[in-house]
């Protein structure tokens, strides 16, 4: 069991959120992954408004993790590595707003955490183009409709499970072998 002094909470944007959310809930240390919207101009939006790419939300996760089981750096470099943290507003197929990289930081320490990790990466040149995963303060997070909730896990035979989030899971496996779950 977690002590509670030792659990954060980050809420991170990569893309479609069904994504995000399956590869972080096979990350060790992460107690829970919710699906969810931040970053935009109106309170409680539906899908069907975020989706418009006018509420000036992203798809986002909202992960807690025990911080004496995983770092931020870790949660962080997961990310990044799982997506494309270069293309502005785009992930695959999926094009809007609604789709862009970013973290939304709880804390400073969040801040300086992810301003590190990302110019880190950068420096280190993994990818042709720089990163541009915007970083910006947490406002408020809202819970996506519950059929958004443990999608992968509800529905893996989908298509776009097959074609998009499972190539996203081989990855995490094949690049994190030390930070997946046991069973």
């Amino acid at each position: 069991m977690s002590n509670a002094d030792n659990l954060d909470t980050i809420t991170l944007g990569g893309g479609c959120f069904w994504c995000t959310e399956a590869v972080f809930q096979q990350m060790k240390g992460v107690i829970s992954v919710v699906s969810g919207y931040c970053g935009g101009e109106i309170s409680h939006p539906t899908y069907k408004e975020v989706s418009s790419g006018l509420t000036g939300h992203a798809e986002v996760i909202q992960l807690v993790y025990d911080k004496s089981v995983i770092g931020l750096e870790q949660i962080l470099e997961v990310f990044f590595k799982t997506h494309n943290p270069t293309t502005l507003n785009r992930q695959g197929a999926d094009l809007g707003t609604q789709y862009r990289s970013a973290i939304f930081y709880h804390t400073a320490v969040q801040q300086q955490i992810a301003e590190k990790v990302k110019l880190h990466l950068n420096e280190a040149n993994i990818w042709k183009d720089s990163i541009i995963t915007e970083i910006t303060p947490f406002k408020t997070f809202y819970k996506a409709e519950d059929y958004h909730q443990n999608y992968f896990n509800n529905n893996p035979n989908q298509a776009y499970c097959q074609f998009v989030i499972v190539p996203k899971l081989e990855k995490f496996n094949q690049l994190f072998e030390e930070f997946k779950k046991e069973n």
